[in-house]
């Protein structure tokens, strides 16, 4: 059995249905905002106590999103036509339950657009990819000092792994 227990996302009900946002695949005109975006969630992360150097901005974007050979995908949260969230993600594997998996590697709404459902919708939809390529599970780490994604996170239907730790090498 898979360390990373299955979960069904809890998606709390939308307040307003007549799309007072919509979520959408990522474009290469999204990058500057997502660029932002990024910016603000490194900002916030360190504000938290993450000690990381945060490279993410719109030049890594375009490059390893929307490149010759993509490393991720993503997807926006637009609220009237602008981009208030994103979630960017790849497929990946997992050994142990011998199932596809789809891993997130960052989800971010912006502070004034929390609490409005775009994050939840962003993992529904990213929950409805990773089922139409044939994953399991979605996958994602939170940093222990970021509480407040974890609540969300629980909120949603997720459990969280102990027995695991994440590792890092540096290959160059």
């Amino acid at each position: 059995m898979s360390r990373f227990r299955s979960c069904k996302l809890l998606l709390p009900p939308l307040r307003d249905q007549s799309c007072s946002f919509r979520i959408r695949d990522a474009r290469l005109a999204d990058v500057p905002a997502m660029g932002r975006l990024a910016t603000e969630f490194a900002q916030y992360m360190t504000e938290l106590g993450d000690p990381t150097e945060f490279r993410l901005d719109a030049t890594a974007l375009e490059r390893d999103g929307f490149g010759s050979r993509p490393a991720f995908r993503g997807l926006v949260a637009e609220r009237s036509g602008t981009v208030a969230g994103y979630l960017l993600y790849h497929e990946g594997y997992d050994t142990d339950a011998a199932c596809r998996i789809l891993f997130v590697a960052d989800l971010f709404v912006t502070k004034e657009a929390r609490g409005q459902g775009l994050g939840a919708a962003l993992m529904h939809k990213a929950s409805e990819i990773g089922a139409a390529c044939g994953a399991k599970q979605l996958v994602w780490t939170v940093h222990q000092r970021n509480v407040e994604a974890q609540r969300f996170y629980k909120r949603i239907g997720a459990n969280g792994v102990e027995s695991l730790q994440l590792m890092c090498l540096n290959v160059s």
